[in-house]
């Protein structure tokens, strides 16, 4: 198929000031801020997912479907104990599906304390399989003890390809591919997810990157390519906020086939 034409797009600012902002926020991990949990099939890890969705986010992905999360203050408070007692109401239902819980975002990793006591009372109290959706940006906050207690990471690599990773999502890619290669050394199963953003992550060259370095890892089980979607568009709107991507269609059957076919040839499972 023919490529269609890049996007001129700019990265949405974000200062190193108002991350570490973020970031002197977390304090008591018996506190934490999440914006909504559902229930969700198998697109979350294996079996039925209690997927909590916490909030703060230090990236500014272009084609973010949740800019109200990108803040801790966006999020409700709530204790340790109430979600424990929350999740404890599935989790027989959970541990019969063979499945468990899921804690996505935002970035997860922003509420490190939280997140690490919320696992291990899910481990330790309820038995329940865990899994961490993350961008790996802030791997760099996950101890080894954090790390142990994550049975599945389902890790969001943007692009391979440094510039392209800093006009998706306004950061730098060296982080991740740090974590990635963490998760690999201490042989931590992990599904790789990629968005495909027609005219922002689509190019040949960016796709090969990725897939070259997800099958360097040897930890990861399976990749699941992510067609861009328009879902994001209103909020963006109603928080008055430049949304770039407004004329960008999904990515076409045709499209979806080269990149899952570049990730096959590397050796991968795609799903």
């Amino acid at each position: 198929m023919t490529e269609g034409p890049r996007l001129e797009l700019r990265p949405i600012r974000t200062s190193r000031a108002e991350l570490e902002a973020e970031l002197a926020e977390e304090g008591d991990p018996e506190i934490g801020y999440y914006h909504s949990y559902e229930i969700t099939g198998a697109v979350n890890g294996p079996g039925t997912r209690f997927t909590l969705f916490l909030s703060g986010c230090p990236l500014r992905c272009q084609y973010c479907q949740n800019p109200d999360m990108w803040r801790l203050a966006d999020g409700r408070r709530v204790t340790l104990g109430r979600m424990v007692d929350e999740i404890a109401k599935y989790a027989r239902f959970l541990r019969v599906s063979r499945g468990g819980i899921t804690v996505s975002g935002g970035e997860p990793m922003l509420q490190a304390r939280f997140l690490e006591a919320l696992l291990r009372r899910c481990k330790q109290d309820l038995d329940l399989h865990t899994a961490v959706d993350t961008s790996g940006f802030l791997g760099e906050r996950a101890s080894d003890e954090f790390l142990d207690l994550v049975d599945l990471f389902l890790l969001d690599i943007k692009s391979g390809d440094a510039a392209t990773y800093h006009l998706v999502t306004s950061a730098e890619l060296d982080p991740t591919l740090r974590f990635a290669r963490r998760l690999a050394q201490r042989e931590k199963r992990t599904w790789v997810r990629f968005v495909l953003v027609p005219g922002l992550t689509d190019a040949p060259e960016n796709v090969a990157a990725v897939a070259a370095l997800t099958a360097r890892l040897g930890n990861v089980e399976r990749v699941e390519v992510l067609p861009f979607h328009q879902l994001g568009r209103e909020k963006w709107a109603r928080l008055g906020l430049p949304y770039q991507l407004g004329s960008v269609p999904p990515a076409d059957r045709a499209l979806v086939d080269r990149v899952e076919a570049q990730f096959r040839a590397r050796g991968l499972t795609v799903v």
